[in-house]
């Protein structure tokens, strides 16, 4: 009976403590959250700076309008911030990575036929860097978009620690919520992205998104058997497979409301309040990140997630080991996901063909004539492997997109 009871006390003496560990979490969280220099203010680059809505509950343009009918109530005068209709890109380039960014950047505007705005953060020392090379673009391209450069930024507390998590800066993303308090919704891509079809027409899922959806990400795997999650994975994560956040899209209003359900206390968490607790918890049975932490979020809030199909984060594990994105099959890619550095090496090199044959293309040129001709044509060559085989689906979207954009610049002159 004596032993019963000391392991009884053992128990509650460890749970007390667990619970102690956990609390002192999330003071500290809460703490962060007062003083966490943000630099938020970030580096204005286009005088047509957009500063964002307050806060909205409903997603996209629809939530756009009931802000501005609501604006124009109390103020008696027309609302022009985002009646332009933008979509809004924010990306995270650390190191090496200035050039790979440019590149997704000019993918996107090369393709979009609305407005832009981009929300550039990076290292202090590619800041000028940034700034010169896109205020180099053709005047008649920078009326497209608007961007502005903030600077990294976590919070005090362990820093180096969030910095260093899986890539240089990559769980930067994490933070996009706290640090762009005034936007509403957010498209986030990782620098080794390539558009292939017009940025709004992603933008244009957060309207599909339910009341308690409030982000929207790829599966990590279409195939179990070659699945890293339900494989190796030592910690919880979505669904049968996990999720990639290499394209995430956000109603970032919604997520900084949301109290999410989790497996350290019983109390369900603000965004601004889990993020270390479960840093702390997890850190050494993580293995990609930022990315990891995302799936144990949403494996305990599966209600909140808005699943779109693979052809929106087309990696090479969807043609490395065969075919198995069944909707690219159909449709085509619509975004092209090159990690594993596959546009620098010679490993994939249908996917270095689209990355190098936009950023070859020159502005104002045809990009049926300087981009898809020569992209086609390289492509031809890359037959001999897996994903080569299946490159025609490279160009099969963006074939309709360049036509969509020629006939759309034809009818406006």
């Amino acid at each position: 009976m004596r032993c019963y009871l000391h392991a009884f006390l053992l128990c509650m003496i460890f749970t007390f403590f667990s619970l102690l560990y956990v609390c002192n979490q999330l003071a500290s969280t809460l703490e962060e959250g007062d003083d966490w220099s943000l630099r938020e203010q970030g580096t204005l680059d286009r005088s047509a700076h957009d500063s964002g809505h307050p806060l909205r509950k409903r997603p996209g343009l629809a939530g756009l309008r009931d802000r501005e009918g609501l604006d124009r109530v109390k103020s008696g005068s027309a609302v022009t911030e985002h009646s332009d209709g933008r979509s809004h890109l924010a990306v995270v380039a650390c190191g090496p990575r200035l050039e790979e960014t440019l590149t997704m950047l000019k993918s996107a505007v090369l393709l979009s036929k609305k407005p832009l705005h981009f929300y550039i953060f990076a290292e202090d020392e590619l800041h000028d860097s940034f700034r010169n090379a896109l205020d180099a673009w053709p005047r008649t391209v920078q009326t497209k978009f608007n961007f502005t450069i903030y600077p990294i930024t976590f919070p005090k507390e362990n820093a180096k620690e969030w910095k260093k998590l899986f890539k240089p800066c990559a769980s930067q993303r994490l933070f996009l919520p706290l640090i762009l308090k005034e936007v509403d919704s957010l498209l986030y891509v990782d620098t080794d992205i390539l558009f292939l079809r017009p940025v709004e027409d992603i933008w244009a899922l957060l309207s599909q998104f339910n009341s308690s959806q409030l982000a929207a990400m790829a599966p990590e795997h279409e195939e179990p058997r070659i699945g890293w999650y339900n494989r190796f994975a030592r910690h919880p994560y979505y669904g049968k497979t996990g999720i990639n956040s290499g394209v995430m899209l956000m109603n970032m209003t919604r997520l900084r409301e949301k109290s999410f359900k989790n497996d350290m206390t019983t109390v369900a968490l603000q965004w601004k309040e889990i993020l270390m607790p479960l840093l702390q918890k997890y850190k050494l049975n993580i293995t990609w990140g930022d990315q990891d932490l995302l799936n144990i979020i949403f494996h305990h809030n599966p209600e909140s997630l808005y699943v779109f199909p693979c052809q929106w984060n087309y990696r090479p594990d969807h043609c490395i080991y065969g075919s198995n994105c069944q909707q690219a099959e159909h449709e085509g890619v619509f975004i092209l996901h090159g990690n594993r550095g596959v546009y620098h090496d010679n490993k994939q090199p249908a996917f270095r063909a689209v990355y190098e044959a936009i950023q070859k293309h020159p502005f104002g040129e045809s990009m049926e004539t300087s981009l898809l001709f020569p992209l086609e044509a390289s492509l031809q060559t890359t037959t001999n492997s897996y994903c080569g085989r299946a490159s025609h689906l490279f160009t099969k979207k963006l074939k309709q997109s360049i036509a969509s954009v020629q006939q759309d610049t034809t009818l406006r002159r």
